[in-house]
């Protein structure tokens, strides 16, 4: 794909990242990636420099992420470990606390999931019921949330709670890091119809006790650290889109090249090409917003990179979907086969239309707050 509008070291981090995931390649062994792609330095790009980080930004973590997927060794925990709470940590935490996680979390050593999604709340963050009540010499947390990733290889899990306001007696959202171990800190694998390495868990918490110093940034600041690191995500997921689409669509690309049933590959025939052409015009369009939501991000402009990192993450995943779509239509039989791990992907790329926000609850923000129409909810 084209990078002739990026930077030099963009443009050099691709090509390094690519040539990682192709010699890992499909059906890689995910630690084994990770911990090579910590040891380069490639898990940490975005985290600060004096903590073992890369000093990039949002910008070259989704390259990274990105280019793992285009060669079929997508690593979810990315999403979550450096882009989520290495984010909100080196943001808004303590010296302590950036001197404990940033590092592991920068070389790979070290992962941390990330809590929000409750079972009645869903996309609604107003209505988390998790509690965080404040004690004499710390904290205690009582609540459950669902679909958390990577809980069991996580070192400890970035847990949104709430707090109440002393002021207004109104619940508000903090975020609190709970080690893995902790007392009254419970999982439960749920089985998932999905091929990934990472799995999902449902968490419960039962008077989690915990020291104050689990409490990350302001108890005051509310959903500004909330979305400081839900930001990331979106451009991430967006990332692990695009990255998915292309490895399915160079395969179809391949196989369309080679592939002849008459006189000529199938690829020469239209009713075949245009559709792959047409998936490619839309992974790259999504790309460009993408980088667009990336760069107002580690510019610092929270506002408009919200607005953006919606759209990137849903013309990503709207692009992905038609890519794998469209891959699996031009392999026809050969598509649903093991040997050419295209049928996997199309429970996974509807991921990305579901997760971390539905494209439904994105077209609402974009209703919203771009185009000022009545808010609907």
């Amino acid at each position: 794909m084209s990078t002739d509008i990026e930077p030099r070291e963009h443009t050099e981090l691709r090509a390094a990242v690519s040539a990682l995931g192709r010699r890992h390649g499909p059906g890689f062994d995910r630690a084994a990636l990770w911990a090579e792609a910590g040891k380069l330095g490639y898990l940490g790009v975005n985290l600060p420099e004096e903590y073992g980080g890369g000093g990039g930004g949002m910008a070259e973590l989704s390259i990274v992420l990105e280019e793992a997927g285009a060669a079929g060794a997508p690593l979810l925990m990315m999403v979550v470990s450096p882009a989520i709470c290495g984010t909100v940590i080196s943001r808004f935490g303590t010296g302590e606390q950036k001197a404990a996680w940033l590092p592991g979390l920068a070389d790979g050593s070290r992962t941390m999931a990330f809590g929000i999604t409750e079972p009645d709340a869903g996309s609604n963050s107003h209505r988390i019921t998790t509690t965080a009540t404040r004690t004499e010499d710390g904290w205690v947390l009582n609540g459950r949330k669902v679909f958390v990733s990577g809980v069991d290889i996580a070192d400890a899990t970035l847990i949104v709670g709430r707090t109440s306001d002393a002021r207004t007696g109104n619940l508000k959202a903090c975020l609190f890091i709970v080690p893995r171990d902790t007392p009254g800190f419970g999982r439960r694998h749920i089985e998932m119809e999905l091929d990934a390495d990472e799995k999902q868990f449902e968490l419960t918490l039962d008077d989690v006790h915990l020291p104050a110093d689990a409490l990350v940034g302001d108890e005051d600041a509310g959903l500004l650290q909330l979305f400081a690191g839900l930001n990331p995500e979106r451009i991430m997921t967006a990332a692990f889109a695009i990255g998915m689409g292309r490895f399915a669509l160079d395969r179809a690309v391949a196989y369309a090249k080679e592939r002849q049933v008459w006189k000529a590959p199938i690829g020469a025939h239209q009713a075949i090409a245009h559709p792959l052409a047409q998936a490619h015009v839309e992974l790259e369009l999504a790309r460009l917003m993408m980088r667009k939501a990336a760069t107002l991000y580690d510019a610092g402009d929270d506002l408009g990179a919200g607005e953006a990192a919606n759209m990137a993450k849903y013309a990503a995943a709207e692009a992905c979907v038609r890519a794998v779509d469209t891959a699996v239509h031009t392999l026809g039989g050969n598509g649903l086969t093991k040997e050419f791990g295209l049928a996997r992907l199309v429970t996974a790329s509807r991921v990305a239309r579901i997760a971390p926000v539905s494209r439904e609850m994105i077209l609402n923000f974009v209703a919203t707050h771009t185009l000022g129409l009545p808010k609907s909810y």
